[in-house]
């Protein structure tokens, strides 16, 4: 009898890790936000200007796309919806000022690129976004599972936490995690960039 229930344990735990990886994982922490810093992150996600690739020429742009949407058919078999995450992740990161590899390895290590991802404690879509920053600095009509949407908060909120870590990325990383002191979910990301995400070319 409890052989079959630790039986039936273990496997609810492997289907429900296998649909949402970054169960594994913790996410950002509620906390209160200073006037001046809920109002700039608020005019961040708030921001209705449509994704487009940010590189000093179209076809340094187009070949970006072409290289990303190779490693990323792995994880996604439809080629519009790739392109879609990959234009609005170099879109997004660009204009928050983060390293567009970095932020492909955290959805890799967050969702494996699953847009309607749930972690084990309510964290959303590609960049595992929790809802409570929709009642901070969004408004009702936010959809997490949007693709430009849930981007658009993930690097909004990495921006901050590197900003309130003094530029000290692997602090921000762990504290996007809700791990600060420790390296482990920084290291699983750099690993994953290292691993699929670097690109020789400009980004």
């Amino acid at each position: 009898m409890r052989t079959n229930q630790a039986r039936r344990r273990y496997l609810s735990l492997a289907i429900a890790s296998a649909l949402a990886p970054s169960m594994v994982w913790a996410s950002q922490r509620e906390e209160t936000l200073a006037d001046n810093v809920a109002s700039t992150m608020r005019r961040s996600v708030n921001n209705v200007s449509p994704a487009r690739l940010v590189f000093s020429t179209p076809q340094a742009g187009r070949q970006w796309l072409y290289e990303m949407s190779a490693r990323l058919s792995r994880f996604i078999p439809d080629a519009r919806e790739r392109e879609t995450i990959l234009v609005n992740v170099q879109y997004e990161a660009k204009r928050a000022g983060l390293d567009v590899q970095l932020i492909l390895g955290l959805i890799e290590v967050e969702s494996m690129f699953r847009r309607y991802a749930i972690s084990g404690v309510g964290a959303r879509g590609l960049m595992q976004v929790m809802p409570f920053w929709v009642r901070h600095i969004g408004t009702t009509g936010h959809n997490l599972f949007e693709i430009r949407t849930n981007l658009r908060y993930g690097c909004t909120i990495l921006r901050y936490y590197i900003d309130r870590e003094r530029g000290d990325v692997t602090r921000a990383l762990a504290r996007y995690n809700g791990s600060l002191g420790r390296l482990t979910y920084p290291n699983k990301i750099y690993a994953a960039m290292r691993r699929n995400w670097i690109y020789n070319g400009a980004v």
